[in-house]
C-alpha cells in the first residue's frame, strides 16, 4: 500500500503548486481492512484534476483552510455543499476563480466542475436523491 501512495504522491506532486498536500493512508473500515488515501486541499481548487481513487484505493480529502461565505452554515440545520452555494459563490468570484486557476476564459460551468468535486451536474443530482431520501437536510439559501 505504501507503494500505491509513493506513486500517488510521486504523480500528482505537480498539484502541490495548487494546495494539495498529501496527508497519507487511513484505516477507514477496521472490519474490512479499507484503507484511502488522504489528502487536503484548499477550497478553490481543480478537483478535475484529481481521480476519485489510486490503484484501488479511495481518495478522502479535506478542505484546508477558510469556506467561503457561501458555505458558512449550520451543518446541523442545512447541507453545506448544497449545489446553490457553489453557483452563489461562483457567480460572486467568478473573476477571482480565473485568477487563481490562471483561465481567463475559462466557463461558468467550468468553475463549478472544477469547484463541485469534478463533475457539478452529478454533484447536483445526487444532493437530489440525497434530499429525497432524507439523508441531508434542506437545500436553501438564506
Amino acid at each position: 500500500m505504501f507503494e500505491i501512495l509513493n506513486h500517488f504522491k510521486k504523480k500528482y506532486q505537480p498539484l502541490t503548486k495548487d494546495g494539495l498536500r498529501f496527508d497519507g493512508l487511513s484505516l477507514i473500515d477496521v472490519k474490512r481492512k479499507k484503507h484511502v488515501i488522504m489528502i487536503s486541499k484548499p477550497f478553490v481548487f481543480d478537483n478535475r484534476k484529481l481521480p476519485k481513487s489510486y490503484d484501488g484505493l479511495a481518495i478522502k480529502s479535506k478542505i484546508e483552510g477558510g469556506l467561503p461565505e457561501e458555505f458558512n452554515v449550520d451543518a446541523r440545520k442545512e447541507y453545506i455543499w448544497a449545489p446553490q452555494r457553489f453557483e452563489k459563490f461562483v457567480d460572486r468570484c467568478s473573476d477571482e476563480i480565473r485568477k487563481k486557476f490562471k483561465q481567463p476564459d475559462m466557463s461558468r460551468t467550468d468553475m463549478l466542475d472544477a469547484l463541485a468535486f469534478g463533475n457539478f451536474a452529478e454533484h447536483k443530482k445526487k444532493c437530489k436523491e440525497l434530499l429525497s431520501e432524507g439523508k441531508i437536510p434542506p437545500l436553501s439559501l438564506n
